[in-house]
């Protein structure tokens, strides 16, 4: 049997924070959406201002990213490179760039998705956020 790290309340805090910090740093309304590695919904906020339907994009980014164990941008390029049938694949609907995986000696231990600004933006806060835990 192998042990396997996990992310813990105060792991999801932590990102949490810092993703937020980088969000208003920037003023960019989001929302922040934090999944384990099976795409269960852990934390979701939505920043004031930050349009209603971030709120259901951010998981769906971060879902893709956690269940496939790779940005969720992968699947963007894959689609927009023509392979269109991708998109009938179960079980991923936010196959857009914004979802970032939280990888720990090359395990998945979940995935962090942002919706509300240009996509880059919205990995540009992901990333701040699993910085935080050394991710």
């Amino acid at each position: 049997m192998k042990n396997k790290a996990v992310l813990e309340l105060a792991d999801i805090k932590k990102i949490a924070a810092a993703a937020e910090a980088e969000a208003l740093q920037n003023r960019w309304a989001v929302s922040i959406a934090i999944v384990d590695d099976g795409g269960h919904l852990l934390w979701l906020q939505r920043l004031d201002g930050a349009a209603p339907i971030s709120s259901h994009i951010a998981p769906a980014k971060a879902r893709t990213a956690a269940l496939g164990c790779r940005d969720s941008k992968v699947y963007e390029d894959m689609i927009n490179g023509g392979r269109v049938s991708f998109l009938s694949v179960p079980e991923l609907q936010g196959m857009l760039e914004g979802g970032v995986p939280a990888i720990k000696d090359g395990q998945c231990l979940g995935a962090v998705g942002v919706s509300g600004v240009k996509s880059a933006q919205d990995v540009q806060v992901a990333r701040a956020g699993l910085a935080a835990i050394g991710l």
